[in-house]
Parts: C-alpha cells; sequence; structure tokens
C-alpha cells in the first residue's frame, strides 16, 4: 500500500466572512516526527487542521497527500477534537461503530475495538456508557476509537485542554504511544510545557501565516521570530 505521505499544502488560503484566517501556508509533513502547531487565540492553528483533514475545503491552494491529489488520504487519517463526541453506546461500541463505519468486518471489529481499549489502558471501561466517563477517560476513548483505525496519520486538536494534570499525563502517554507504534502525530496545543514533552518539531503560526519551523529543542531555547519569542514570555496576545 502507498504510503500517504509526505502531506503537503500548497499556498493554502482559507477565507471566512471575508476575512483571511489562513494566508498562503506552505508546508510539508514528513512521516516519523511528532509534529505540535504553537500559536496565540486566533492564529488560525484549529483551521489548519481542519484543512489537513478535509473538513475544511481551502478557499484557494491544494492539500496534496503523497502527489497525489487531495482526497485520496481521506479513509488512512483521522481526527481527535479538543471535545469528543461519545455515542450512546458502551466504549467498546463507540470505537466498534467507527470501524464499522470504516468498513471493516463484524468479525474483525470486535477484536481491533477491544485490542484499542487495551492498548490505552482502558480495558476496564469496555462496558461503561461512554458519556459517563470522566473527560480524561472520553479523550482516551477518543484517542483508542482513532487509533483502532489504524491511520497512518493522526490530528489531534488541544487533546489536553480542560483536564487535570493526572488525565494530561494519562492523555500525553497515549499520543506518545501512538507516535511510537508509526502513525505521524499532528497536534495543536495551547499548552507549552505539553508541546515540550511531545514534539519533535514546531511549526509556529501568528495571525494565519507559518512565522516559523523549527525543531522543538531549537525552538523552545531561541525561537526566531520576535513574535515566537513574545508567544513563549506570555506577552504575545
Amino acid at each position: 500500500m502507498q504510503t500517504l505521505l509526505p502531506l503537503r499544502l500548497e499556498d493554502l488560503c482559507f477565507e471566512a466572512r471575508g476575512r483571511g484566517i489562513i494566508q498562503g501556508i506552505s508546508l510539508e509533513f514528513e512521516a516519523g516526527s511528532r509534529t505540535v502547531i504553537l500559536g496565540p487565540n486566533g492564529a488560525g492553528k484549529s483551521v489548519l487542521l481542519r484543512l489537513c483533514h478535509g473538513l475544511l475545503a481551502p478557499t484557494s491552494g491544494r492539500v496534496v497527500w503523497n502527489r497525489s491529489g487531495a482526497a485520496n488520504g481521506r479513509h488512512r487519517q483521522a481526527m481527535v477534537f479538543q471535545r469528543p463526541v461519545m455515542l450512546r453506546r458502551s466504549a467498546l461500541a463507540n470505537i466498534a461503530y467507527g470501524l464499522k463505519l470504516a468498513g471493516v468486518g463484524r468479525s474483525e471489529r470486535q477484536a481491533r475495538a477491544q485490542r484499542a481499549l487495551e492498548e490505552l489502558g482502558l480495558a476496564q471501561l469496555a462496558g461503561r456508557f461512554a458519556r459517563v466517563l470522566s473527560g480524561g477517560e472520553q479523550q482516551r476513548l477518543a484517542l483508542a476509537r482513532a487509533w483502532a483505525l489504524e491511520p497512518e496519520v493522526l490530528f489531534l486538536d488541544e487533546p489536553t485542554a480542560n483536564l487535570d494534570p493526572a488525565a494530561t499525563r494519562e492523555i500525553e502517554a497515549a499520543i506518545s504511544r501512538i507516535g511510537a507504534a508509526g502513525t505521524k502525530i499532528i497536534m495543536v496545543t495551547h499548552d507549552l510545557g505539553a508541546a515540550k514533552r511531545l514534539a519533535d518539531d514546531i511549526v509556529f503560526l501568528h495571525e494565519g501565516r507559518v512565522l516559523e519551523r523549527a525543531g522543538a529543542t531549537r525552538f523552545f531555547k531561541g525561537p526566531a521570530s520576535r513574535e515566537a519569542a513574545a508567544f513563549l514570555q506570555g506577552e504575545l496576545i
């Protein structure tokens, strides 16, 4: 099977209500590294993630998977949102239903769903209704649901937002495990601590433009742009 990556963004633009939210972004995402997208509120981070995933169509420019067009990556990449939607079903059934929608056969669905729960430490919650789980448990379940699809690329939008420190550690451990298994992680976060712990490279957005891309160690040691430096100091609103 041909790999999805690299993912290329070619002069990507997105407008809403006459306002330019993403302005001429060109990037390439390779396999392997965990990429974290940083920037102040309103920089366009979540919109960029949705454009990559295919939930939004660009006003101009292109999202290209492995030089073969925008559409062919749709079923081999997944996205987890800040507030995941849980079905009125058990944790196991939430995962199995996602696999059903992806065309996975009935005999394989249960095994893959159970395996995903076990991998993320949720096996004991398989029969619990998903909507009564804690916020951290629901977010781990959303990660398990996405991982069960065996995506080559996983987009994460603020996966640790509004979680307590213990739940945040569990989510970060799950993300590390998924990345170590070979899935490309592209993540948006406002949590600088999480970015330092998880990122291999950083994309810094400001006002819809990429101002800087660098390895995580170099970025946090000394960002090249004054906007990124101000952001790290908490001075860029």
